[in-house]
């Protein structure tokens, strides 16, 4: 299963298969849905709840719809019915007018049995039992939580044979609707969670363009272990950041928002450079749940004027710049500092790069440059992903387009799909004329 390409965000939604109910009551997709076990190719257990088993003889001479005999157990009173109800009970056959659990007398709710009974066994198939012609009651039954309902003094082995039957697969078709629509309801929580955390970059003001692409390695998520973030501070300056949590569980996608949290208020605060990687680092080693977690970071501070940055490695990948006079190149990082959370009182030197008066600064995260090239060894790498990005440039490529690009060829690259996150900022600056 592909995972979803986040840029402006979206949702991939998967359909789930149901279990199907007809009059025949066989399941159509064999979909098992409850802890109980299935009535496919397993003899059913019919469990009996009657003060007076002999007034319904026909119970005990039951056959499947296999021919074979339908396995009864019967309960006298709910206590019996709940030590006799173990995991292999497929159906109840419930008289309505059993006494309620409690004195006589204290209740006035005529299905009071039943309610307790569906408290007892929710995930059991139940039919009631009434008297003949009390439709009402046995319609207020099925609306309260039985599958179906028979009159007492007119059963059938035939129909009830087949009630069983139907009530058993009618309670897994519920179960897996129900199922289906809690599944589909997380989803979208899940989903609107993640979206709501994904970074909306603060550039008002700035003449900066700017572009990302976001793919997370894990099946069916909007979120991975790379996050990124840029914001524009009162002076002028442009922040930009870009950082990668080793792992691609949820907890490594939670601890990239937490870090990326903290980027953001530390650089509002007026934080940089080496003091703000420091902070940062003691705010990992806070939140991680296991010391050998680390994190790499990238982070530049582009002038008000637009012509230089500052830039500080954290075992991260140097960016790459592209010029319209130039190749894109790397920027400088022989002054790389080591990742967030590997060594106390590390320092990260912070270095003057010279941008120009229009170019194109490209951060990215190593799941871009990892995958690898045909179903051999080798990976893109670094050399391999400049190259990539000088031709696509030289094709007349930009912005949203380059970073779409980008990620397809490193995919098909690759053989399919990539299982490490990917993230990629595109900051672009184009000279007034």
């Amino acid at each position: 299963m592909s995972t979803p390409d986040v840029s402006t965000t979206g949702v991939s939604t998967t359909g789930v298969s149901t279990a199907v109910v007809n009059t025949t009551g066989v399941n159509t997709t064999g979909v098992s849905t409850t802890g109980v076990a299935t009535a496919a190719h397993t003899t059913l257990t019919l469990l009996l709840i009657e003060d007076d088993p002999t007034a319904a003889p026909i119970v005990h001479d039951l056959l499947d719809a296999d021919g074979r005999p339908i396995r009864v157990r019967t309960a006298r009173n709910l206590t019996e019915a709940e030590r006799l109800l173990t995991h292999d009970v497929h159906c109840i056959l419930l008289d309505l007018a059993l006494p309620a659990p409690g004195r006589a007398g204290e209740s006035d709710d005529e299905l009071a049995v039943l309610r307790h009974v569906l408290r007892l066994a929710p995930r059991h198939a139940v039919l009631a039992l009434t008297a003949s012609g009390d439709a009402g009651r046995g319609a207020e039954a099925v609306r309260v939580g039985a599958q179906d309902y028979l009159y007492k003094d007119e059963l059938d082995g035939r129909l009830l044979s087949r009630a069983i039957r139907y009530a058993v697969e009618r309670k897994r078709s519920d179960t897996a609707e129900r199922r289906l629509a809690e599944g589909k309801l997380r989803a979208q929580e899940n989903a609107r969670l993640e979206r709501g955390l994904l970074p909306t970059p603060l550039l008002e003001g700035s003449p900066l363009r700017f572009a990302a692409r976001y793919r997370p390695g894990r099946s069916r998520a909007l979120l991975g272990g790379d996050f990124y973030d840029i914001v524009r501070t009162p002076d002028g300056t442009v922040h930009a950041m870009i950082g990668d949590v080793c792992g691609h569980g949820p907890d490594e996608a939670a601890l990239g928002v937490e870090l990326r949290i903290a980027w953001r208020a530390l650089t509002l605060a007026g934080l940089c450079g080496d003091e703000l990687l420091n902070t940062l680092q003691q705010v990992l080693e806070h939140e991680r749940d296991d010391d050998e977690i680390f994190a790499t970071l990238c982070t530049v501070d582009i002038a008000p004027d637009g012509r230089r940055a500052g830039l500080c490695l954290a075992g991260h990948p140097a960016p790459l710049i592209a010029r319209p006079d130039r190749p894109a190149r790397l920027l400088p990082y022989e002054n790389n500092g080591p990742a967030l959370g590997l060594l106390p009182g590390a320092r990260w030197p912070r270095m003057q790069v010279e941008l120009g008066a229009e170019w194109s600064l490209m951060l990215y995260t190593d799941g871009l440059i990892e995958g690898r090239i045909g179903e051999g060894r080798e990976r893109l790498g670094q050399d391999g992903m400049v190259e990539m990005i000088r031709r696509q440039l030289s094709e007349g490529l930009s912005g949203e387009a380059l970073l779409r690009a980008a990620v397809n060829e490193v995919r098909e690259l690759n053989g399919g799909e990539l299982t490490d996150d990917v993230a990629v900022v595109l900051l672009d600056r184009v000279a007034t004329r």
